[in-house]
């Protein structure tokens, strides 16, 4: 005889904890949930009564509750033959001798004391939330920092206790008809990092044989293990179970989705490396891109052969009072040459959805998680290189209490490819420019330490080859060449662009303004 009638414990084989123990999404110290009838005077809690297991066959069991006069409640677990799936059915006879009729809902109560699984335990923070389905798709959540709670209204699919990695799903059949959630930081608790608590509502009847039936997912957060079981959880209905990770706004869950994940997917059939793997991904996307890399390393050769003669410009009319005629005179140049200044940013803006998409991909990728390269124990968490144990006040939060070196290789790269960059442009006229430019570089170094490792050392290597592209373009693009077609392009007589002449219409209003603003000051 049993009391207790839910899942005592879910442990995942093959996937360990930062302290080396298995990773369990369910056990009897962090877990509990049970539901709860009414009658016309009394309100039956199943936490609170014993239950006699019945093996109905391997992969099912009966935990039965007998009431008396003919009178039986239970709950049937099977085990499906795909990996972390149950099917919780509860089942029933004789109830309307001790339910009314009139009861027409049930409720049903979950409590789980979250675990800490990852070594970052706060990126680990940041990722782990109660989440929850709308019968409509849309899958929300409670916030992942501090604490919260919501009442809903509106009917549930599915429940979720999702961690960064890890997910414990419980989805019904019908649906949750709604109730209350919340959930509770645990900072000072080494062990646990949120406690959550779902307190729902389900329909009910006293005469169906099975008024309600659930399938509890206990498994990873890994898409194309989420993606294929959803075609055979609930056929007829999108559960949309891999919503649980977090790929970013829709432009960049598509990229990650139909380009990212594929790749990524296929190479790991293969390759065992995953350092490997990243490098090779990343040089599938630098393929992907060279076309817009191309372009803005042209218009970069551009505007570097005109550096000179901007630079001429500058000194004869220097000054803010000649600042329209300084500007005239380059657009005029821009215009001989056939250089647009911004034609290098379009290619630029076209490869950042990718970039992005890599930001929200990494971090998510439970296949980096305990996987080593290089110096990196795990590439889905910092490779710290220097610890310390105190509190930096203002940054700790975000820098971390190390140095991740990964980090440190992308940061020193980037300030690299800033200098490389700023060589192709003129920024005399703006002082604070340069130093603005090699600022970021160093900010980036603020937010990416706390990073998975696997984040930093795809921008590490996309950002050396895209130095390695900039200085083979510099030797293969012969320079003289490109000049003389700038020089051949200036004789042509050329219809100004609906930009250029636009850019000219708001120079020619701004440069009025200031000869009435100066008309005006002459009078008084």
């Amino acid at each position: 005889v049993y009391k207790r009638q839910v899942i005592s414990r879910a442990t995942l084989r093959d996937y360990d904890s930062y302290d080396s123990t298995k990773v369990a999404l369910l056990s009897p110290e962090t877990d509990l949930y049970s539901f709860t009838l009414t009658s016309a005077n009394q309100r039956f809690e199943t936490r609170e009564f014993y239950f006699n297991p019945v093996q109905l066959s391997d992969s099912c069991v009966l935990m039965q509750l007998d009431l008396g006069d003919g009178a039986k409640w239970g709950i049937r677990y099977t085990l499906p033959a795909d990996g972390y799936l149950v099917k919780v059915d509860i089942v029933q006879e004789g109830m309307q001798s001790i339910i009314p009729t009139s009861v027409a809902s049930m409720d049903f109560t979950w409590h789980q004391k979250m675990r800490r699984n990852e070594a970052g335990r706060v990126f680990e923070e940041r990722n782990s939330a109660l989440y929850y389905m709308y019968i409509d798709g849309d899958v929300d959540n409670l916030s992942e920092s501090g604490d919260d709670s919501k009442e809903i209204t509106q009917r549930l699919k599915w429940i979720s206790c999702k961690n960064q990695f890890f997910s414990a799903v419980m989805m019904a059949q019908t649906n949750f008809s709604g109730g209350n959630l919340s959930s509770t930081e645990l900072k000072d608790n080494p062990d646990f990092i949120k406690e959550m608590n779902f307190d729902m509502t389900l329909e009910y009847s006293a005469s169906a044989a099975n008024p309600a039936s659930f399938v509890m997912y206990l498994g990873p957060n890994s898409y194309p293990v989420m993606s294929s079981l959803e075609k055979e959880i609930f056929p007829d209905e999108n559960m949309h179970l891999t919503k649980l990770i977090p790929l970013g706004w829709p432009i960049f869950r598509w990229i990650n989705t139909l380009i990212i994940i594929p790749v990524f997917t296929i190479l790991g059939n293969f390759i065992s490396n995953y350092g490997i793997i990243i490098l090779l991904l990343t040089i599938f996307i630098k393929i992907i891109l060279f076309p817009f890399t191309y372009k803005s390393l042209m218009s970069q050769a551009r505007m570097r052969l005109l550096a000179p003669e901007i630079k001429a410009i500058n000194d004869k009319y220097p000054g803010n009072e000649n600042a329209m005629k300084r500007q005239q005179e380059t657009m005029a140049l821009y215009s001989r040459a056939g250089a647009n200044p911004l034609s290098g940013c379009l290619p630029m803006l076209l490869q950042m959805p990718i970039l992005v998409a890599m930001f929200w991909f990494f971090p998510s990728a439970i296949e980096l998680r305990g996987e080593s390269f290089l110096w990196a124990k795990d590439l889905s968490a910092p490779d710290a290189i220097i610890s310390w144990t105190t509190d930096i006040p203002f940054i700790s939060s975000t820098f971390g209490n190390h140095i991740s070196l990964f980090c440190l290789l992308m940061t020193i790269t980037n300030i690299i490819y800033t200098r490389v960059t700023m060589q192709t442009q003129n920024s005399s006229g703006m002082p604070g420019m340069k130093w603005m430019m090699y600022l970021m570089p160093v900010m980036f170094l603020f937010i990416f330490n706390n990073y998975a490792a696997g984040l930093s050392y795809y921008y590490f290597l996309s950002l050396l080859i895209t130095i390695v592209q900039t200085y083979i373009f510099r030797k293969v693009v012969s320079e003289e060449k490109m000049r003389a077609k700038m020089a051949e392009a200036a004789k042509k007589p050329k219809k100004k662009s609906g930009f250029m002449a636009r850019l000219e219409e708001a120079q020619r209003k701004q440069q009025q303004m200031l000869r009435e603003q100066q008309k005006r000051q002459g009078k008084r």
